[in-house]
């Protein structure tokens, strides 16, 4: 199951379309899904989790808290809504387009995938287009 939670004033438009296609996504990447909690925060709130959870003293735009059992994909991932915004506006991209990557990238890191590496990090940006396409709202 795919749950919202909100931690900020932001809130999903369609919440269902982004759970349909969140699990769309791990069915293609031939994964169960479990528990996937998404927490929408600011950036003192994620940065707070990065200091005292990673030891880093930065801000991010996605932590993920991976409990995947086998196959079964369980986590919570909190995504610093205002670290979206501006990395859209840095890429040039709409604020929906980099939701959707950051929100696939948390998946996609529960199926294995990293971004270490320049090789890794080149494999995962493929994998959150891929990702991203499959995206669609009935009208």
């Amino acid at each position: 199951m795919i749950n919202f939670n909100y931690e900020t004033e932001f809130t999903l438009d369609n919440e269902l379309a982004f759970s349909d296609w969140l699990s769309a996504v791990i069915v293609s990447e031939n994964k169960n899904e479990g528990e996937i909690n998404y927490i929408f925060c600011n950036d003192e709130y994620l940065h707070k989790i990065n200091v005292e959870y990673l030891d880093h003293d930065t801000l991010t735009d996605i932590i993920s808290f991976d409990y995947t059992v086998g196959n079964q994909l369980n986590g919570d991932i909190f995504v610093s809504v205002e670290r979206v915004e501006d990395n859209a506006k840095d890429f040039n991209v709409s604020f929906e387009e980099e939701l959707k990557r950051v929100l696939a990238h948390g998946i996609l890191h529960y199926c294995g995938y990293k971004d270490k590496s320049d090789k890794d990090a080149e494999l995962m940006r493929s994998k959150e287009d891929e990702k991203i396409a499959m995206f669609h709202v009935e009208q």
